[in-house]
Parts: structure tokens; sequence; C-alpha cells
């Protein structure tokens, strides 16, 4: 897909800060420091969109931002990461779920696990959100330009084990080469498309 615009339009920390225009939204969830900001910039060609850190942790609300008019790109809080603020852990699973389980115009979530590790105890917990409310969604394997392609099957493999899910379904994503940002864009289109 040819991104023409890419803007910030809102943050919310509940339901009722989320946009009611129905225009589909595409999520994007996984735990902290595993490439959300990179992923999404490096789809809609933006350096700067999202702002990425070094600091796991640092988005802390439901950032929405509009594609070419017609699309949002739903950017939720990293999960897992234990040395946020105990009041602020707190709050982030409640606002995950809920946007997850109440969203009418979600149509696909995007599931990011860094390929370097095994799916922990917060992602098998994503896992069984997503099946729970039966919510569509794409596993990307992040950082794939850090894993030797002789190594990343391996990798691959003990993601989809873990996870239940074919490995050849798992989307392979660099945000420094662009290897697996076509295959993704084809996924968002094909739901984002059928309204």
């Amino acid at each position: 897909m040819k991104v023409t615009s890419a803007e910030f339009v809102k943050a919310a920390v509940d339901e009722r800060g989320w946009p009611r225009d129905g225009i589909p939204h595409v999520a994007f969830v996984g735990r902290s420091n595993v490439g959300k900001s990179s992923l999404i910039n490096s789809l809609v060609n933006r350096k700067g969109l999202v702002k990425t850190s070094s600091t796991p942790g640092k988005t802390r609300e439901i950032n929405f931002f509009k594609i070419n008019g017609r699309l949002y790109f739903v950017d939720l809080p990293g999960f897992g990461f234990a040395r946020a603020p105990g009041k602020v852990q707190v709050h982030w699973a409640p606002m995950i779920e809920s946007y997850l389980s109440r969203c009418p115009d979600l149509k696909l979530v995007v599931f990011l696990l860094d390929i370097r590790h095994e799916p922990g105890e917060h992602d098998l917990m994503m896992r069984d959100w997503l099946g729970h409310y039966a919510t569509p969604a794409v596993v990307v394997a992040t950082k794939a330009d850090k894993v030797s392609l002789g190594n990343r099957q391996k990798h691959v493999k003990a993601i989809s084990d873990a996870l239940g899910v074919e490995a050849e379904d798992v989307v392979q994503f660099s945000a420094l080469t662009g290897e697996g940002k076509g295959m993704l864009w084809e996924v968002i289109a094909s739901v984002s498309d059928n309204r």
C-alpha cells in the first residue's frame, strides 16, 4: 500500500477517547521494547511518526494514527515491563483488554514478538486474550536482521510452537532492512478493505 498521509490523531486511556468514525482499526501489541514504534514507522515510511525510545515502557496510553484517511494504526502500551511504576502497570492490562474486547472497529491485531526470544508469560497471556475474544491477529517476529538466516527457522519454530500457530504464518520483520514489510501490508490491506 502506498502511504500518502500518516498523522497522530489522539491518545486515550479509556473508551471515551477512542475514535468513533467507523474507520477500521489495526492495533499493534507486544512486550515493551519489542520494536512496535520502529515497525509502525517503517510501515508508513516516516522516521518520527511514533516516538521510539531505548527506555522500555514509554507508551502509557493508546495512541491513534490515521493512515491515508481510511485506516487507524493503534499503538497499544507495551506489556511486561517490570520497572514501570506499579500503579502504571495496574492500569495497562485493563486498558489493553478493554480496547481488545470492546472496540467495534478493531479489524486486526499485529502481535509482535522479538525473534530472538521464546514467548514469555505475558506473550502467552496475550495469545489467550486474543483467542478468548476471537480477535483476528497476525504474529510478527521483529528484529529479524539480528538472527542469521541459518538460525531463523529455529527461532520462528520456537515462537510458532509456543503460540500454536503455523511457522509459515509468522511474518519475519526487520525495520532496518524492510524485510516482511510487503507481506505485513498485504495482511493489513486484506482486513482493512473488508469493512
